[in-house]
């Protein structure tokens, strides 16, 4: 979902339509992903984190109706990487509640709580229609799910995630995002479901780009 449009519409509207956050339309399909279709090269690269691994980011919002209906993709293809790759997910700034929703994400990861909790998050917004406005609110409901509500809020508002917000925020600047869910692989290319054509060929595309940097 793109910034103009989010502004324009109630948050649960459109879950089920993982492909209508970019505005981009999906070319037809070919053998091989094709440049500037079903990916974009990023111009200039951005630096990936140097851990000697292919880095694949997932920028997202929990704010974000297509980022919630692409997430169990995700989340299954996550579980099937190869040890030479490295996923993380990047909270944007630019939808409703972004602060409070990065805070959110980077406090689970410091807890160790994502793969529990990020599809609760999920759909405490987009099926229980809760805005989530307050820290409060957002530990309530971790509470909720069994993870103790005072170490996370203790995370939430720890310098460590305040520091991970910030490299969030610069890093989206340097994709020059202007919509989510959007990969990125290596700093070089970039693709989403809309690009694509649906999420489960953004995901095939993020394959072969990972196939490509491999080599290179």
């Amino acid at each position: 979902m793109n910034r103009r449009d989010f502004s324009t519409r109630l948050i649960g509207v459109g879950i089920a339509s993982a492909g209508a956050c970019a505005a981009l339309p999906a070319a037809a399909q070919s053998d091989a992903p094709q440049e500037g279709t079903q990916f974009t090269r990023v111009e200039p690269p951005v630096p990936p984190a140097a851990n000697g691994k292919i880095e694949v980011l997932e920028f997202f919002s929990y704010a974000c109706p297509h980022c919630n209906a692409f997430e169990p993709s995700v989340e299954a293809w996550a579980k099937k990487l190869p040890a030479d790759v490295s996923f993380k997910r990047v909270p944007v700034h630019f939808l409703m509640n972004a602060e409070n929703f990065a805070r959110t994400y980077y406090a689970l990861e410091t807890i160790g709580q994502v793969d529990a909790l990020n599809r609760k998050i999920f759909a405490a917004v987009h099926v229980d229609r809760l805005r989530l406005e307050k820290p409060e609110e957002i530990a309530a409901l971790v509470a909720k799910n069994g993870v103790d509500g005072a170490k996370f809020l203790n995370a939430f508002n720890s310098f460590s995630v305040a520091t991970s917000v910030t490299r969030a925020k610069k890093l989206a600047e340097a994709y020059r995002l202007d919509g989510v869910p959007t990969m990125a692989v290596q700093g070089r290319y970039v693709t989403s479901p809309g690009l694509a054509g649906n999420a489960e060929r953004a995901l095939a595309v993020v394959d072969f780009l990972v196939a490509r940097a491999r080599k290179a």
